[in-house]
């Protein structure tokens, strides 16, 4: 069992990589990543995470690039964006989704719920939140980098018809996963005393 002390310094290490070198990432590699994820916390355990593995160079990934930049072009000229900017955001966005050596798109089961309220359908978002973070740190314990990306919130629709996802996965988020090729810097954290407050 690791000591205390390593696991504390393994979570703490843990950073956001946007950049990933092409090497692929075994089968293997990420099958025990997606099962570590799923061993992660869910309100009444519902288990509302579900996982898409969108292949590299696939028209799976193509569909996905066109439906989230077109989402992407139209938030931005409707809020008066230059063109230019516009088309450098949709290319660099296009980059990435391209370049990730493993792109796991994170969805919600709607129909995962214990009852039809909106504090049931809150608990289920959080508990898709935690099978992300249980990826990404699972993710780093074989030595890759993550970045968690919130692109699908903006294009949830458009998102499940590229990907022709049943009605009831809801996107929530995607990940880009692969070996690093970068080194990130160390985390501004807030002071404790500003996140922390104890009452007694």
């Amino acid at each position: 069992m690791a000591k205390a002390d390593d696991l504390h310094r393994f979570l703490r290490t843990r950073r956001s990589i946007r950049r990933f070198r092409p090497d692929p990432v075994p089968d293997a590699v990420i099958e025990r990543i997606l099962v570590t994820a799923a061993h992660a916390p869910s309100a009444h355990n519902t288990q509302p995470w579900r996982f898409v593995l969108v292949a590299p160079a696939s028209s799976g990934r193509t569909r996905l690039a066109e439906a989230l930049t077109s989402a992407l072009r139209g938030d931005m000229t409707a809020a008066g964006a230059p063109q230019a900017e516009i088309e450098a955001r949709m290319a660099r966005s296009v980059r990435r989704i391209n370049e990730a050596p493993v792109l796991i798109l994170l969805c919600r089961d709607v129909t995962a719920v214990r009852e039809n309220k909106r504090q049931d359908e809150v608990m289920a978002i959080q508990s898709v939140a935690n099978a992300a973070t249980y990826l990404l740190l699972a993710a780093h314990a074989e030595g890759l980098g993550g970045n968690w990306i919130c692109w699908p919130l903006y294009a949830q629709a458009e998102t499940r018809a590229a990907l022709d996802l049943p009605e009831t996965w809801e996107p929530q988020a995607m990940l880009f996963l692969g070996y690093p090729d970068e080194t990130p810097g160390e985390k501004a954290l807030k002071p404790m005393e500003e996140v922390v407050r104890r009452v007694g």
